[in-house]
């Protein structure tokens, strides 16, 4: 085996992702404090062709150097909005079809291993606050929950890997349409 150089991966310039076709999910971040865990957020964003992270509350907004840390440009390829209120948000993105995931520990969540999403639905996937989760308030709006099943002393993992988790399990399942996009164009 040989590590390939970054000239062999592949990669889109801002320009191609601006218009490669996206998976249809929006990333909503209510309230989440860690300006790293934000750039994250961007940056598997990014990896994964969302359509766009939506900024809630407290949550940063780029440019800020803490953001682009752990992003490394992932803020100029992904369009990204700003609401002061998280149900702002979650209305907005209802009105447009989307269907509305909270991603927290709740009565009646579904294992994320469990969940079938639809071919050709659009999703909205909630991360919350970094201790605090997603507020009540958006839970009180979400078409359903998703949780990740965890085994350890632990009730959380952190919000930067929690995305992770989820929007690739998600793309992973989502159709064989982004099924293509997987050979040879991993992140």
């Amino acid at each position: 085996m040989r590590k390939l150089k970054n000239s062999e991966l592949n990669r889109k310039t801002v320009r191609e992702y601006k218009e490669a076709k996206k998976s249809p999910i929006v990333i909503v971040l209510d309230n989440v404090r860690s300006l790293n865990n934000i750039g994250s957020v961007f940056r598997t964003g990014d990896c994964l062709l969302a359509e766009k992270v939506v900024l809630c509350g407290i949550s940063a907004t780029p440019p800020h150097r803490d953001i682009h840390k752990t992003a490394l440009g992932a803020t100029e390829s992904v369009d990204w909005v700003y609401y002061d209120e998280c149900v702002d948000a979650i209305d907005d993105l209802k009105k447009e079809g989307y269907i509305i995931i909270g991603i927290e520990q709740v009565e009646g969540a579904i294992q994320l291993q469990d969940f079938d999403p639809g071919i050709e639905k659009k999703y909205a996937i909630i991360f919350g606050h970094e201790v605090k989760g997603v507020s009540q308030e958006a839970i009180d709006r979400c078409d359903i929950c998703l949780e990740i099943p965890q085994f350890g002393t632990k009730h959380s993992f952190n919000i930067s890997v929690s995305a992770g988790i989820v929007l690739w399990e998600l793309f992973r399942k989502m159709s064989d349409e982004f099924s293509e996009k997987l050979s040879g164009n991993a992140c």
